[in-house]
């Protein structure tokens, strides 16, 4: 077998394993769709499980500091970033904070869907993606919310909606035709790339040499640099591969696709939380600023919405990192959203409002915001949302997203 076929065997063998990539920046499929009018929809999906906290910290709530002493004491990196009087951004965010000053940036503090308590990420990216309640239904008849969206939406064929990568994302499937282009296998890496693809899989007996031997890497791995340095790097990679991302997806929108969906992935912080998040924060703001250069004065018609899968423990672990939760923290952005605010209410830190005695308690399903969204962007009917897009669910009172 020559080198070629090795490499590429290996990089094929591993799209499919699905859940070892599931946390690499470098591979992640691309949903892309047309419509009516000239307003714009990214949803963004952040895999994983984001820790809503962390990112936007509620330290007007004085039961913060007892929960997470690690996190936010001696662990704490940077100046805060005071968004009111009340919450604060994660200092590695700072590049969004002329956004929310521009009343291009909004937060949701406390939602979720309505998967509970199990809290398995393949389960709960399910749930966000097909936007259902109760059990999902047999893996050949899931269907994605953004595809039932697409039923509503004149105009709309297979020539206009399509996905990018070997796997399609659920959030597009279903009965709207689709078409899918799938890039070639024989990746072209920089050298930070495959140092971070050597990482992911040296921790696995069994992918660490062939991976070595396809990536074509010399023996260097990222155990071999300082921490500040490989931190710094894997920071900078990620955010790298998130700002060309973004620039496809803008490239895209400034034509015919007006609804895009992607994924960022490394949000599962088990561990030292306060270094390990911070590839993940690189890229999403990398993502959301390339989205805001890439579109020009198209950025006003554009509304960006960031999700995960569900929150994190309120209390950290005994690695200084968090375990799979329930509430989380949704990000909107864009030039047609009312922001500079937050959305939604808090439920409170103490043990009494806690959700199973754990969680942050989701205040509002994440699916009203998204239905309420997708309602104002392309003039739908509330109830046509309601019945087709997310079937069964209560949008409740218009939380006014968009301007």
């Amino acid at each position: 077998m020559t080198h070629t076929q090795t490499r590429r065997a290996f990089v094929t063998r591993s799209l499919a394993l699905g859940c070892s990539l599931a946390a690499s920046p470098l591979i992640t499929p691309i949903a892309l769709a047309g419509g009516p009018g000239e307003n714009r929809l990214v949803v963004i999906i952040l895999r994983g499980a984001m820790d809503g906290l962390d990112v936007l910290r509620p330290v007007g709530d004085r039961h913060l500091a007892a929960l997470r002493p690690g996190l936010f004491g001696a662990d704490a990196a940077g100046p805060t970033l005071a968004l009111d009087d009340f919450f604060t951004l994660h200092p590695a965010l700072d590049g969004l904070l002329p956004l929310w000053q521009a009343g291009e940036l909004a937060f949701v503090p406390a939602t979720s869907t309505p998967y509970r308590d199990r809290r398995s990420h393949f389960d709960g990216q399910d749930h966000l993606e097909a936007g259902t309640a109760g059990q999902m239904p047999p893996a050949l008849s899931r269907d994605g919310w953004l595809n039932r969206l697409l039923t509503l939406l004149p105009g709309v064929d297979a020539r206009t909606a399509f996905a990018v990568g070997r796997e399609r994302m659920l959030i597009l499937e279903g009965a709207a035709p689709m078409t899918q282009w799938e890039p070639g296998t024989d990746l072209n890496l920089s050298p930070q790339s495959r140092l971070l693809l050597g990482h992911l899989f040296q921790a696995d007996p069994l992918f660490a040499e062939p991976g070595r031997t396809a990536l074509d890497m010399t023996g260097a791995t990222l155990a071999d640099l300082p921490e500040d340095e490989m931190a710094g790097m894997m920071a900078q990679t990620s955010a790298g591969d998130a700002d060309g991302l973004a620039a496809y997806v803008a490239q895209q929108m400034r034509g015919e696709t007006r609804i895009a969906s992607f994924s960022l992935s490394g949000w599962d912080t088990h561990q030292a939380q306060s270094r390990a998040i911070l590839p993940a924060l690189a890229r999403l703001q990398a993502a959301i600023l390339t989205l805001r250069t890439g579109l020009g004065p198209l950025w006003g018609q554009t509304t960006v919405l960031a999700m995960t899968e569900f929150g994190r423990t309120m209390r950290e672990n005994g690695s200084r990192g968090t375990d799979h939760g329930t509430g989380g923290a949704m990000l909107l952005a864009g030039g047609a959203i009312r922001g500079k605010r937050m959305i939604g209410g808090w439920p409170g830190l103490a043990e009494a409002d806690m959700y199973a005695g754990r969680d942050l308690m989701p205040l509002r399903d994440i699916r009203a915001y998204s239905a309420w969204a997708m309602r104002d962007l392309f003039g739908l009917r509330a109830s046509d949302v309601a019945a087709t897009v997310f079937p069964g669910l209560d949008m409740g009172e218009t939380p006014d997203l968009l301007l």
